[in-house]
């Protein structure tokens, strides 16, 4: 997954020459989970403000026993498996407070076949969420839907030993207006 990573999502991030920074970095730190069998690379916190939580990095691995994927493409093309993650995104979001919204779209997917032979998809997904300012009134004009974040969440799709393993990237939809307004202050 250190080379999924290097050849999807640390292009996205505008990280130049991506796979010699993740062979072997200060720049990078490497998680290792022996439990479900992956490792992946990713920035160290340094660059990045561990506070702000639309930014985050994951994995996502289908269950061993339940699961048995040959290829990425047992989910289909590029665009039915962007359908199917946009689904998922939207039932993890799911909100139980009134009068939240969210609006989605699936922005791109791609196929890729990596360095190791493996083919691999790409899906790109923006979700925003509105909320209600007084969700308890009783006339439509006091309820005003505000816009409550915007993400973007970037997902690498791969399968190894029958299972899916996908890489996720969340961050804010404009991350460099989100720093100019934070470094202003």
């Amino acid at each position: 997954m250190a080379l999924v990573a290097s050849t999807f999502i640390f292009p996205e991030m505008g990280l130049h020459d991506p796979a010699a920074l993740a062979l072997s970095s200060p720049v990078f730190r490497e998680f290792l989970d022996n439990f479900d069998g992956y490792t992946f690379k990713y920035p160290r916190t340094g660059s990045r403000d561990p506070f702000v939580l639309d930014e985050n990095i994951s994995m996502e691995a289908s269950s061993p026993s339940s699961s048995r994927y040959k290829s990425v493409e047992d989910l289909g093309t590029p665009q039915d498996a962007g359908e199917k993650v946009l689904r998922q995104y939207l039932t993890e979001l799911m909100s139980t407070r009134l009068g939240v919204r969210r609006e989605s779209k699936v922005l791109s997917t791609s196929s890729r076949v990596a360095d190791d032979g493996k083919l691999y998809y790409q899906v790109e997904i923006n979700i925003k969420s509105y909320a209600n300012n007084n969700e308890l009134a009783v006339m439509p004009q006091d309820r005003i839907a505000k816009l409550e974040w915007d993400r973007r969440y970037l997902s690498v799709l791969g399968v190894e030993n029958n299972r899916l393993y996908e890489l996720r990237l969340q961050t804010p939809r404009a991350p460099s207006s989100r720093r100019k307004r934070t470094s202003a202050r």
